[in-house]
């Protein structure tokens, strides 16, 4: 990317690098419930403001002592907590690995933080906020309380919210057997959520060249 895109990609987000972050859990309640993979994937954008993904950094998680894991999350993830073979980490590592990571490209990009992209963005939000407390990380690169949803965003561009089907409409490859691992929804989420901001700006709802004569805020 070119050092004029990098300096401009602020600017298409008010300041925030979106990060699209997908986690599969042992249940939806984020305070019992243990986080088992966590993965966030990163974007570009070029100098006409087309927006790409990037690449992504995945973390199996080895579950917080006493984490409540419903047999059914299980079943339907596919996920065996106890496999040695997922080479899972601590909360804490796979937080600061992750983290750390987002922090680089906040800088990269002359952004002033991160804002969190999800597929039902408020479930991943909410168990990356618990761990984060439960860690007693004090720095979370993430905007406390915003985040954009590309499950809203597919219903109202493709008209419907479950990320197959979306991705279906948008043309994307859509694997059901390699769905539910957080490393291949968050790649799929960022596919979905660059077509969508690619659309738009297609269609005429953002000016790229325009954002060379925003004022910074």
């Amino acid at each position: 990317m070119s050092d004029t895109s990098s300096v401009l990609f602020k600017h298409r987000f008010r300041g925030f690098l979106p990060v699209v972050v997908d986690l599969e859990t042992g249940g939806f309640n984020a305070s019992t419930d243990g986080i088992l993979e966590i993965a966030a994937t990163f974007f570009e954008l070029d100098d006409t403001g087309q927006l790409s993904v990037s690449h992504t950094i995945a973390r199996n998680v080895d579950p917080f002592e006493g984490a409540n894991l419903e047999p059914s999350a299980l079943e339907f993830t596919g996920i065996d907590p106890e496999n040695p073979l997922r080479e899972a980490v601590p909360e804490e590592i796979a937080l600061g690995d992750i983290f750390g990571e987002v922090r680089r490209e906040v800088k990269d990009k002359g952004c002033n933080r991160a804002i969190l992209v999800g597929h039902n963005a408020h479930f991943d939000a909410g168990f990356l906020n618990a761990a984060t407390e439960r860690c007693q990380i004090k720095r979370n690169p993430f905007h406390p309380f915003s985040y954009f949803d590309t499950s809203t965003l597919a219903g109202l561009a493709y008209g419907h919210t479950v990320l197959a089907q979306a991705c279906k409409r948008a043309g994307i490859e859509f694997s059901n057997s390699e769905a539910h691992s957080a490393d291949y929804d968050a790649q799929k989420t960022a596919e979905l959520f660059a077509g969508i901001v690619n659309r738009w700006q297609a269609l005429g709802g953002w000016s790229w060249p325009e954002a060379h004569s925003i004022d910074e805020e």
